[in-house]
């Protein structure tokens, strides 16, 4: 199908545009944009470039995508930004290119990222995952699939957030989040499993089980990290979940909350 094209918005001859595109009024796409078909953009939205973005995204008034790293040592070098597919970015949304050279800020797919949520430079996202409004990215920071992030929570660079976890509102996050976990409360605590975002993702109770007792491990018994992964690594009917949760777990550099 043909694209919908408002004679106000400003697309550069130097962007490249997909089929069945609906831009709207006042909307700026400027050289080095791919925007993949599909993608619909209310009014006055801004996307800079280099930036990639895949298929049935849907971009609402004000949203600032691909725009240079707020970064300090940024010097002018080409970086990147790469959106996956059937996202939706909801009002003044932000998310910047990386800052190195060749580097890239990623996003996933089947995201929903409610307004003025911010991601920064560097950071990578997965897939299905749930901003609420005003959820804030420094850079680096790594989400994995089907996280979900209250209101107003605040990640500190390079943190890291597991799968299927889930912070509360106004949370402040300095160290890492292991998967399958709520986070809550400034400074953050890790303080139960997602046991509701876990059943209405259709984990057995086998799973859940295991997820509770690694809870307990880590958060509720007397144990440093290192001894609670070695109790985790030689636990009786370990899950795929618990190899998930060591493997995390190891590659944390801020430690845990």
């Amino acid at each position: 199908m043909a694209n919908e094209i408002h004679p106000t918005a400003i697309i550069d001859p130097g962007a490249e545009l997909g089929d069945n595109l609906v831009v709207g009024p006042y909307c700026v796409i400027n050289a080095g944009v791919k925007l993949g078909s599909g993608c619909r953009l209310h009014n006055n939205v801004t996307i800079d470039g280099p930036t990639e973005i895949g298929e049935d995204n849907e971009f609402y008034s004000y949203a600032s995508i691909g725009q240079r790293t707020q970064d300090l040592k940024y010097d002018g070098e080409p970086t990147y930004l790469k959106i996956g597919s059937s996202n939706t970015f909801r009002e003044f949304v932000t998310v910047n290119r990386a800052t190195s050279a060749g580097d890239s800020t990623i996003v996933g797919s089947h995201g929903n990222f409610l307004a003025y949520t911010h991601i920064g430079h560097d950071c990578i996202v997965g897939d299905h995952v749930v901003f609420s409004n005003n959820a804030t990215l420094g850079g680096h920071v790594e989400i994995e699939d089907h996280v979900i992030l209250g209101g107003l929570t605040g990640i500190h660079q390079f943190c890291r957030i597991g799968a299927h976890a889930i912070t509360g509102g106004f949370t402040k996050i300095v160290q890492d989040v292991p998967p399958y976990m709520v986070a809550d409360g400034n400074p953050a605590r890790t303080r139960a499993i997602n046991k509701v975002g876990l059943e209405r993702r259709g984990f057995s109770d086998e799973a859940k089980k295991a997820i509770k007792f690694a809870y307990r491990t880590l958060f509720r018994e007397e144990r440093n990290v290192t001894d609670a992964l070695d109790v985790l690594r030689n636990m009786e009917g370990r899950t795929e979940e618990i190899d998930h949760i060591i493997a995390f777990v190891e590659k944390s550099e801020r430690g845990l909350h």
